[in-house]
């Protein structure tokens, strides 16, 4: 009885309930959303893409208003202004890419380092999982359920974008818009997994599951519920975890999810042949 009631105890606080109602609410979608990451080969993108945030967050401070709302503005300014540059030169993608968003996070680490603020940069960089409160739920459930209505509704869309968008052009799809529309579900992701698990972390969540998923099968539907299948498991395990050893929760999550990643590898490897699940 006394090792149930040992298991148990991270269950009993308060500060621990809503970090497991938190994450369950940005593990959804980054799992989701990670799909197209990975078969888009975005990696670089959703990384830029967090750290971009950072000077929007710092100006909604100074002008008072939300912190989120200034970050997601600044997420989409930064996609749009990646798209425009990379569309008019001759410069690639992934170039501009480097540009446009470190210097963004540069411009928001002087920001943040000139003015009097209360904004903590380590719980804007690694988040504030134990720290969460019953408005931050709130608030991150509905991003959260935002991105999977949008992703229910145009996912087909989206995938005929990801997999080959010169089809998708010639099929009369907006290619334009899907490409942007893409970018802003990225972003309005990255904003709401913001304050549990960090604008440097939550890069892990948008690429890791899918990347394991991927490792696992070929087939679309099952990596998709695989990808959410194994980022509800590594986020609800790494909180967990994080109790006994008494780490921080984003960042152990991260490392439950690495740790998943290098078995799945190494499975596959030693099979010479991938794994593929049926059904």
């Amino acid at each position: 009885m006394e090792i149930i009631n040992y298991l148990l105890e991270p269950f009993t606080y308060g500060f621990m309930q809503k970090a497991f109602i938190i994450i369950f609410f940005v593990s959804i979608p980054t799992a989701l959303l990670s799909c197209f990451l990975v078969l888009k080969g975005w990696a670089l993108m959703g990384d830029s893409v967090a750290h971009s945030i950072l000077p929007g967050v710092v100006i909604s401070y100074i002008i008072g208003i939300p912190f989120l709302i200034g970050a997601f503005i600044a997420g989409i300014v930064s996609s749009i202004l990646t798209g425009f540059l990379s569309e008019n030169s001759r410069i690639k993608e992934d170039t501009v890419m480097g540009i446009v968003f470190s210097s963004m996070f540069a411009l928001g680490i002087v920001l943040i380092s000139k003015i009097d603020t209360s904004v903590h940069l380590d719980h804007i960089l690694f988040g504030d999982l134990l720290g969460i409160g019953s408005f931050e739920i709130i608030q991150t459930g509905l991003i959260g359920l935002s991105v999977l209505i949008i992703i229910l509704i145009k996912g087909p869309d989206f995938m005929v974008y990801v997999f080959d968008p010169m089809h998708a052009k010639a099929l009369g799809m907006p290619v334009s818009f899907l490409r942007y529309a893409l970018l802003a579900v990225l972003s309005l992701t990255i904003v709401g997994a913001l304050q549990a698990v960090g604008m440097i972390l939550v890069i892990a969540l948008l690429i890791t599951p899918a990347a394991i998923a991927h490792l696992l099968t070929n087939r679309l539907n099952q990596m998709i519920k695989l990808s959410v299948c194994i980022s509800l498991v590594g986020c609800f395990t790494g909180i967990y975890l994080s109790y006994f050893i008494d780490s921080a929760p984003a960042p152990t999550i991260i490392v439950v999810l690495a740790i998943a990643f290098i078995v799945a590898f190494i499975s596959v490897i030693s099979k010479k042949d991938p794994i593929i699940l049926n059904n």
